[in-house]
């Protein structure tokens, strides 16, 4: 009985975390939306909204920490609570760029944008879905899906460095346009930190389902999915 409860409570946790997660995902497409409008109105509200993701990430946490608790977990189990922690940070922190780019949203205001935003957009699409997939993969304990969906953030970084070179050869043809472009790079640079912390979470699934500690970057990942 003790266990069939610790389990409900569990799925129930689960549930929240996707919750968590849908309202990041959201936000990061939402945030590239704005900028691309300059909807100065979307941006105060989305800045708003990153409340509410705090606070569904502090619910999550106190839930995971009466289970450690009251139910005297496995250690198994413990890996798992303690990646509930893990990734309900990972996630509030991708709020966080998301309510980043709302504010550079209204850095530039109504200023005419020094070039179209079209890769930044692109980026956030593919952080969502990363991270989408991340989730499914957590839930599933799906080491395999894990490794894969950390290679792509490889497609963020080529995008960001696209960007940053375009951006870059503005600065110099552009010196009076060098603070919009450098709001924009920090636009950039913030969805590709979310690749950055999507990979984390990937790495914390594998270690939930192994006790492995891994590292899903540069020479480690190669390692890894050889």
């Amino acid at each position: 009985m003790a266990r069939e409860h610790f389990e409900r409570e569990l799925t129930k946790l689960q549930d929240e975390l996707l919750i968590l997660g849908s309202m990041v995902a959201r936000a990061l497409q939402e945030s590239t939306k704005i900028l691309k409008k300059q909807d100065t109105i979307g941006a105060r509200r989305l800045i708003a909204d990153d409340e509410k993701i705090n606070t569904k990430r502090f619910e999550i946490e106190e839930t995971a920490l009466l289970l450690i608790a009251t139910q005297q977990p496995m250690a198994r189990d413990t890996r798992l609570l303690a990646a509930f922690f893990e990734l309900s940070t990972e996630l509030e922190r991708m709020g966080d760029y998301a309510k980043g780019i709302a504010q550079i949203t209204l850095y530039i205001g109504q200023n005419p944008l020094v070039k179209p935003i079209i890769d930044i957009p692109e980026m956030a699409e593919k952080a969502a879905d990363m991270l989408t997939d991340a989730l499914d993969a957590f839930i599933n304990r799906d080491v395999r899906a894990a490794y894969a969906i950390a290679q792509r953030d490889d497609e963020i970084d080529v995008l960001y460095e696209h960007v940053h070179h375009e951006l870059l050869k503005i600065m110099i043809a552009q010196p009076d346009q060098l603070d919009q472009a450098n709001y924009l790079l920090w636009a950039a640079h913030n969805l590709e930190r979310a690749g950055d912390r999507v990979t984390n979470i990937c790495e914390r699934i594998v270690f939930t389902v192994s006790g492995k500690q891994v590292e899903m970057t540069g020479v480690g990942r190669e390692e890894l999915v050889s």
